[in-house]
This record gives C-alpha cells, structure tokens and sequence, in this order.
C-alpha cells in the first residue's frame, strides 16, 4: 500500500515543519513576554498524535486493504488541513502547539474564527478521524478520536479559557484606556 506510506511520510514531514513553525513563535511570544500555562498536559498530546501515527499505519498494513469508501475520507482529511492552515495563517506569530498569552496581544478574530472558537481543534479532530479511515484503520480512528475529544474537552480547552481570563483579569497587564478583551492573544494548539 504505497498510499499509507505516502501518507505517513506527508504527515511526518507536516508535524516536524509544524513543530520548528512552534518553536520560531514561541521564542517570538517569550520575546513579549509571554505566560505559558497547561505545560503538565503537552506531554499527553505528544503520546496521543504518536500513538494515532503508529495505531493507523500498524492496523491499515494488517487490514491491508483501504476503506471502500477512501476517497471520501481523504476528501475530509484534506478538508481539515485547509481549515487547519487557515486557522494557522490567520493567527500568525500567535500560533503555537503551547498555550502562550502574549501580554498586549490582540484577540484574533479574523478568519475561521469568525465562525468557530476553536477552528483548528476541530480541524485535527477531523484529521485524526478521517486519515485512519482512508486505510481502514477505523480502531485507531476511534480510539484517537475518543482520546483527543476528552483531552479537548476536560483538559486543554479549559486550561487555554483559564489562560485567557487570567490575563483578562490582570490589571497591570493591560495597558490604561485598553480593553483586555481586545488586548488578548488567541492560539490554537495540535
């Protein structure tokens, strides 16, 4: 099946551009003097989107076969990566895989967040979803997809709200005469 390796190779070499992007906006964010929050649970990201990679590619070379239905899948995971890179162009120097606020950082409301909270979320969600489908790895499908829902949803979506209001909460981090709802830094993580 030389589209799962394809595949793998393409998402392999997403992830590590995606990664040094981070990095360069990390150091962009601590520059400006940037507060991280919700580093205990980053690890578990790592563990998920490895164990998605490996889960995929072991069960599409056992089943051996891809989904009836492929094109479809793949329509949908390359559906999620324009949404995904949109999401990503749009917030700029603010994207990272971490949860930074940037202080005097404007909210970001251009884009796909005009419409949705958190696009880029719903985007790797559709990717883990969808790219084990295409090879009929619906096990890892599942398992990832529960798996990232929960850590969406109890954990790091929480932490990132909690960022954002602590800063909103933080008189002397906003400069006088500046709304801190305008004065916020958006980012979107994995």
């Amino acid at each position: 099946m030389v589209g799962l390796w394809l595949a793998l190779g393409f998402v392999l070499l997403q992830r590590g551009l995606e990664l040094i992007w981070a990095q360069r906006n990390y150091r962009w964010a601590q520059a400006r003097g940037a507060r991280e929050y919700g580093q205990a649970h980053y690890p578990l990201f790592f563990l998920l989107h490895i164990g998605w990679l490996v889960g995929w590619l072991l069960e599409g070379l056992a089943r051996n076969q891809p989904s009836p239905i492929w094109g479809f899948w793949l329509g949908l995971f390359l559906l999620a990566q324009v949404l995904r890179y949109w999401a990503i162009a749009t917030l700029g120097p603010y994207w990272n895989t971490r949860i930074l606020v940037v202080p005097g950082g404007r909210r970001i409301r251009e884009g796909p967040y005009r419409y949705l909270r958190h696009p880029n979320y719903l985007a790797v969600s559709l990717e883990l979803l969808a790219l084990p489908l295409v090879f009929n790895a619906w096990a890892t499908a599942l398992l990832a997809s529960l798996a990232n829902a929960w850590l969406l949803l109890r954990v790091r979506i929480p932490a990132e709200e909690e960022a954002l209001r602590a800063y909103e909460e933080a008189p002397s981090e906003t400069p006088a005469g500046s709304s801190p709802a305008d004065k916020r830094s958006r980012r979107q993580g994995p």
